[in-house]
């Protein structure tokens, strides 16, 4: 297959099983990551990917980091926007630096990746772009304030940049994945865990792997007439 896709975070546990779905399907595939460099390096010596180390939230390191995959490979056909993090923390306690880093690790850096890429996409009139939401900016459920506040932004970036896009020939779409075994999931008290199983139509939550699953059906052809939409895989809830 003569296409590349670009998976930010590729080192966390969603990252990691983008890279190794795509690059089992044959994909020319690059992930960026931050600090997880024994992470990425076990996972380039697993898949053949290539890593690229980059601070997100900073342009000059994404412009860097976009143009070494763009000068190795050629062009970017897909791009999958979903590093992030988040911190478990009451929104009375939260200072106005937690609230900074926490929108910009998640909203921000899509718009600073996204910014960079899509501009070859223009001129080559193709793309699709897939961004990592999560079910925190949909639903009534007990997480982090500014957590949550950002994953609603990337509903709303979705679909601003899918109608812009759309004249490109583009398509932008959003996957928001439920509560998973690991991951961010891993930092859920055991009540709410219990909760969401108990309420969650499936009975468990879910894997990383199943989320690449419907990444990876979006980030196809056979998904050519799916645009600005968000996609659930959270078991039913």
């Amino acid at each position: 297959m003569d296409r590349t896709v670009l998976i930010t975070g590729g080192s966390g546990a969603v990252g990691s099983a983008l890279v190794r779905r795509f690059a089992a399907d044959g994909w020319k595939t690059a992930f960026t990551y931050r600090s997880n460099i024994a992470s990425a390096e076990k996972l380039e010596k697993e898949t053949l990917a290539s890593g690229f180390k980059a601070e997100l939230c900073d342009q000059i390191q994404v412009q860097a980091a976009v143009a070494a995959i763009l000068e190795k490979f050629g062009r970017i056909d897909v791009l999958i926007n979903n590093a992030g993090r988040t911190q478990v923390m009451p929104f009375a306690l939260i200072e106005e630096d937690d609230w900074d880093e926490v929108i910009a690790a998640n909203l921000k850096s899509m718009f600073l990746m996204t910014r960079e890429v899509v501009r070859e996409m223009i001129r080559r009139k193709a793309g699709v772009i897939i961004n990592i939401g999560s079910l925190a900016g949909h639903r009534l459920l007990e997480v982090p304030v500014h957590y949550a506040t950002a994953k609603a932004g990337v509903s709303g970036f979705t679909l601003s940049l899918a109608k812009e896009l759309s004249r490109y020939g583009i398509r932008v779409n959003e996957v928001v994945p439920g509560l998973l075994s690991e991951g961010v999931g891993r930092l859920v008290p055991e009540k709410e865990m219990t909760e969401y199983v108990q309420y969650c139509t499936a009975g468990r939550p879910g894997t990383p792997q199943e989320v690449a699953e419907v990444v990876s059906f979006l980030a196809s052809d056979k998904a050519g007439y799916i645009n600005a939409q968000s996609v659930f895989v959270d078991g039913g809830i």
